[in-house]
């Protein structure tokens, strides 16, 4: 059994200027890092929160990537820690489409696995807020582990969390820890977010890794009205959160313990019980 591991995740206000993101994000991978995290996720669309087309101009394929991968893969090897980059724009199947990735680099700088999005989120919210994701990005339609320092760790991303049995699927298939990066409107954040991590990790007894974009995500024109709830969080197998963000930027440090995974497995075997799939 692995060792206890700490781990970090990042919450930021992320907008169309793909520099400034990658400045700041740089700067609390490091603050994580200082802090003794060997793993850090950075939250969706960390390199990039603007308009919808957008995101097209700046999509890199993987696992080769660009200049983005190469400077998050810059920052691994430096630090000596993985990084989970949350909401990665990767080229997609059509010019008109993008992958919304969840990737795993390790801490040499290499890609250890690429999730895609599953669940795209369109909506019209009470607050006006109108995504239509799909418009521009391509559905993910595969289930991925990953091994980490800790053990193996379960992707997703934001709305995904919204589906239980994409976390059944990945506990199954091993995870002890689940990556939500994640960019939660206000208007849903406020009431579901906390509940919906905290029911993702009791129910499949895990920990749960949740990055986070915060505030209001101003264009560099001035323009721009969304808002996101933050608190990017790290939640145990038992539903307590261990660490969370407050306002701003900030980084969530933690420690995974796999045995304290083993131990609630073993105490309320729950995951043993089921009897439907």
């Amino acid at each position: 059994m692995s060792e206890p591991t700490r781990v970090g995740v990042v919450q930021m206000t992320s907008n169309d200027e793909v520099d400034r993101n990658l400045d700041i994000a740089e700067r609390l991978v490091r603050r994580g890092a200082a802090a003794g995290a060997q793993l850090l996720v950075l939250p969706e669309c960390f390199a990039q929160l603007g308009r919808e087309e957008e995101k097209l101009a700046i999509a890199e394929p993987l696992p080769a990537g660009g200049p983005i991968l190469a400077r998050c893969a810059g920052w691994a090897k430096d630090l000596g820690v993985e990084l989970v980059l949350g909401g990665f724009w990767e080229q997609g199947p059509d010019a008109g489409h993008a992958y919304n990735a969840c990737v795993h680099v390790d801490a040499a700088g290499s890609v250890r696995a690429v999730y895609r999005k599953i669940h795209l989120f369109d909506v019209d919210l009470a607050d006006g807020t109108q995504l239509q994701e799909s418009a521009t990005v391509a559905p993910g339609d595969e289930v991925v582990t990953t091994e980490t320092a800790f053990g193996t760790l379960g992707l997703s991303v934001c709305y995904d969390l919204r589906f239980p049995e994409l976390y059944r699927r990945l506990t199954d298939a091993g995870a002890i820890a689940h990556a939500v990066p994640a960019a939660f409107t206000l208007h849903t954040g406020k009431d579901h977010w906390h509940v919906l991590m905290r029911a993702r990790a009791i129910e499949t007894q895990s920990y749960v890794l949740a990055a986070a974009q915060t505030g209001r995500h101003v264009r560099a024109d001035g323009s721009g009205n969304r808002v996101s709830y933050g608190h990017a969080l790290i939640a145990d197998p038992w539903g307590c959160v261990l660490a969370e963000c407050g306002e701003g930027d900030g980084v969530a440090v933690a420690e995974i313990d796999p045995a304290y995974v083993a131990k609630v497995r073993r105490g309320l075997p729950s995951l043993r019980h089921r009897r439907l799939s």
